[in-house]
């Protein structure tokens, strides 16, 4: 059995959270505005998440074609919800990205990429203790996040808008500094690749644009195979699609792993504060050489997630920035 939260917005604007169990009609809990409340409610009293939706749930079903679907996770100050992530974390996810950057150097020897690839596959699972460190990237914060079925903005800086379909964890910082993981949603976790493909050192310039994530928070354990599909639709049609795989099963590193290397940093444990960590993906439009246009549809859809990740590209007008003396 499966069970999700969904947050959305009613027509007169306020706020509410209801919960989806293995496809059934979702049901509203009561009084609930947020994830966000409801994972601090339980917190509090010591309480499972999943136990705390089903005490407040109030069984009347939601329309979801009545009202406005947000993210499956926010936080009241932006400032306060962290978007960050790891790359060459999936079997197969090297060939791209070394394409990528052997195409720059025609070197014989392995790219970078490679090496951190394989550093992964050899250490990236160990026995016990954390393993070796993935490659880590830093997204933006809660401004950065996109609602299900929004425009999904490219700076007018961009050399590239492309897609990632992922599977992303969603964590709160206790008041210990403990980090608890609320569950898993899928995520199109948005990238620059034409410039990533110039220099390797400019990863971390291609990775800070927009997210989106789909409208579920998957509570529990995530299924160690996960099957989707990606697809690029434009004017209607389907442009470019592909089945793509997450999961540890088709992983280099095993989550725990992954969250290790990103929650040693006692900067990422500040009580309070959220965290949505994208755990990488092999498959992408751009290793096809598909170049998308503004106004086309990203669709990501993956078992046991209902509800796909639906987002159209849109272009951000160019802005002067200026630095002035005080």
């Amino acid at each position: 059995m499966t069970t999700s939260l969904i947050q959305f917005r009613a027509g007169d604007g306020s706020r509410g959270v209801a919960v989806l169990r293995d496809g059934a009609p979702p049901t509203i809990l009561t009084d609930t505005r947020s994830t966000l409340e409801l994972a601090q409610r339980a917190l509090a009293q010591g309480q499972r998440l999943e136990a705390m939706a089903a005490a407040a749930d109030s069984g009347r079903e939601l329309d979801l074609a009545a009202v406005a679907l947000l993210a499956p996770i926010d936080h009241p100050d932006d400032a306060h919800l962290l978007l960050t992530g790891t790359g060459l974390t999936h079997l197969g996810s090297a060939e791209g990205r070394d394409k990528m950057h052997r195409a720059a150097s025609e070197a014989a020897t392995l790219t970078d990429s490679m090496k951190m690839f394989q550093m992964g596959v050899e250490g990236g699972k160990p026995a016990s203790g954390p393993g070796v460190q993935p490659e880590w990237f830093y997204k933006g914060d809660g401004s950065s996040l996109v609602a299900p079925g929004a425009p999904i903005e490219s700076p007018a800086f961009a050399l590239d808008a492309g897609e990632e379909p992922e599977i992303a964890g969603i964590y709160l910082i206790a008041d210990d500094g403990a980090p608890v993981r609320l569950g898993y949603v899928l995520a199109n976790e948005f990238s620059d690749h034409v410039t990533e493909r110039g220099n390797y050192l400019w990863l971390a310039h291609s990775k800070l644009r927009q997210a989106a994530l789909g409208p579920e928070l998957l509570i529990g354990d995530l299924p160690a195979h996960v099957e989707g599909t990606s697809r690029i639709v434009r004017d209607g049609v389907t442009i470019w699609e592909r089945p793509f795989v997450s999961g540890e099963a088709n992983m280099s590193h095993s989550l725990a792993n992954l969250e290790h290397h990103h929650f040693k940093y006692p900067l990422f444990r500040r009580p309070g504060d959220v965290h949505v960590h994208f755990f990488g993906t092999a498959t992408l439009s751009f290793s096809d050489d598909v170049r998308t246009a503004s106004g086309d549809v990203f669709e990501i859809e993956a078992t046991p997630f209902t509800l796909p990740v639906r987002n159209p590209i849109a272009q951000a007008a160019p802005v002067a920035v200026t630095v002035r003396s005080l």
